[in-house]
């Protein structure tokens, strides 16, 4: 069908005239070009201007249309009777309307609907609008402000000057356990811990009925007596006639955060106590290079490596793995530690210290809480070394080529499980130049275990054999930079513990 004629367009306002002339809504119609035919006197005086004859294209600048936020220009496409052109209906848009013809602005609310012909076919459009009082404005605003309040996880409590509760919403009734109705005509003190003394109140109070706000972190009491942490911000607000009417006040629970907080104190604290267990240097021992290190997968390491002194002149050498990882091993690692050097020390046999060692253990921890354990004696003078093994993972001592020469297998079970159990030593193994011993905890073999693939302990051996003419040092830190790039995006799970001792010449 084709566009409406000027003779149309007269004769469409000569019908319509009448009927909506009087309407208090504004009326528009328009051709499928969104030309306007017909607007009635409700239109005009609303809108300030007179609606015939304009560009569609200028018609939103003309009119001065924003968006609510009444300094954004509306997009001209999104109109109401644009997207009704576009056979779209359109229900209640919010629009601030400022020209010359109103300079104050106004705010409507614009519904469209497509016309259409005999075929369906979109012809024009009618929009239908009307003007929102600021007090209508003023009440949408209220009731999206108070629905806002009803869904906030924060606390908010409304009182009077006096203090007298007069509103709360759910967060406030979640957060103290306390319900509108129980609080209604009462006092923020129902909330009081006694923790704070009185000058804080003093000083609170003087803050807001001096007309400025208050911010503070308060220990607060809920109704089944929990205490909790509250950032509370107190603000009063002015009445219609400028003076201070109520007193709004926002509660923030952080008990959980400050909480949180605290355990990273206490974990930070205990890592540098853990930290100072390790030793700070391998010792010095005349015809060996020695090194060992911890990598731990948490803050808290349940791996140990130690090294101490064994009678005969010997140094004693340790790697245990406590089951688990984080503050709990790390505590039972150093309470191991603690009892290996104190009997370690008038003890020459390593499987008679394992037993001593378990005794302890088994007594003074629970039956879940176990570790493995690897020590060694190395004698100098002898250039020797004896070892036991409780449950670890098998060390190495491979020769000047870097083959594997012996394996330090388990000799027992791992300690702390069961009382009265013997650990058998084994044979003291003669030491020669450009050996190397090598022990670890299963932390180092196990990296990329859960995509299918380990490090694995030949590898380990590889990189040892590929690597001995370098430092214990850096074979003890390439190792871990080796299962780092082995692993990728992989998290470390377990902690990892390497230990490294080269045979040199002799003094």
């Amino acid at each position: 069908m084709s566009s409406m004629t000027l003779s149309d367009s007269q004769e469409l306002s000569a019908v319509l005239a009448p009927v909506f002339h009087d309407l208090p809504d504004g009326i528009m119609v328009s051709d499928k070009s969104g030309r306007i035919l017909y607007s009635n006197a409700a239109a005009r005086r609303i809108l300030g201007v007179e609606v015939l004859d304009l560009d569609p294209d200028e018609r939103a600048r003309i009119f001065g249309c924003h968006l609510p936020d009444s300094v954004t220009p509306f997009p001209s496409g999104r109109l109401p009777l644009a997207r009704a052109l576009c056979g779209e209906v359109v229900q209640d848009v919010e629009i601030f309307v400022r020209n010359e013809g109103v300079p104050d602005g106004v705010w409507i609310k614009a519904s469209a609907a497509p016309r259409r012909d005999e075929d369906g076919n979109v012809s024009g459009g009618v929009v239908v609008f009307r003007a929102i009082t600021r007090e209508k404005k003023s009440l949408e605003a209220i009731r999206r402000l108070s629905s806002a309040v009803e869904q906030t996880a924060d606390a908010v409590m409304i009182t009077d000057m006096e203090g007298t509760i007069e509103y709360v919403n759910p967060g406030f009734e979640r957060m103290t356990g306390y319900s509108r109705e129980e609080v209604a005509g009462r006092t923020p003190r129902i909330l009081r811990s006694g923790k704070h003394d009185t000058r804080f109140y003093e000083d609170m109070w003087s803050t807001v009925l001096g007309g400025g706000d208050f911010r503070g972190t308060l220990l607060n009491r809920k109704k089944n007596g929990k205490l909790f942490h509250a950032e509370q911000t107190i603000s009063p607000v002015r009445g219609s006639d400028g003076q201070n009417a109520f007193l709004v006040s926002v509660l923030k629970d952080i008990t959980e955060r400050l909480q949180n907080l605290q355990l990273h104190v206490e974990m930070d604290v205990a890592q540098q106590v853990q930290q100072r267990l390790y030793p700070r240097s391998a010792p010095r021992v005349p015809g060996f290079d020695i090194a060992g290190a911890a990598f731990p997968a948490t803050t808290m390491c349940g791996d140990l490596f130690d090294f101490f002194p064994m009678p005969g002149d010997c140094l004693g050498l340790a790697v245990a793995d406590v089951c688990g990882h984080g503050l709990g091993p790390s505590l039972l690692m150093a309470q191991a530690r603690a009892y290996l050097r104190s009997v370690a020390i008038s003890c020459f046999d390593v499987g008679e210290v394992l037993r001593r060692l378990n005794e302890i253990l088994v007594v003074d921890s629970d039956v879940r809480d176990y570790l493995t354990l690897l020590v060694a004696r190395l004698d100098p003078r002898g250039r020797t070394l004896a070892f036991a093994n409780a449950g670890h993972v098998t060390g190495y001592l491979l020769d000047r080529n870097g083959k594997t020469r012996e394996r330090l297998d388990s000799t027992g079970i791992p300690l702390g499980m069961f009382a009265g159990r013997e650990f058998r030593s084994g044979p003291s193994i003669p030491l020669k130049r450009d050996e190397i011993v090598v022990v670890f905890t299963d932390g180092l073999t196990e990296i990329g275990e859960s995509e299918g693939n380990a490090f694995g302990t030949d590898r380990v051996l590889k990189f040892v054999e590929d690597h001995r003419h370098e430092s214990s040092s850096d074979i003890v830190h390439g190792l871990y930079e080796a299962t780092k790039t082995f692993g990728g995006a992989s998290l470390q799970t377990d902690d990892i513990t390497v230990v490294v001792c080269k045979v040199e010449a002799a003094p």
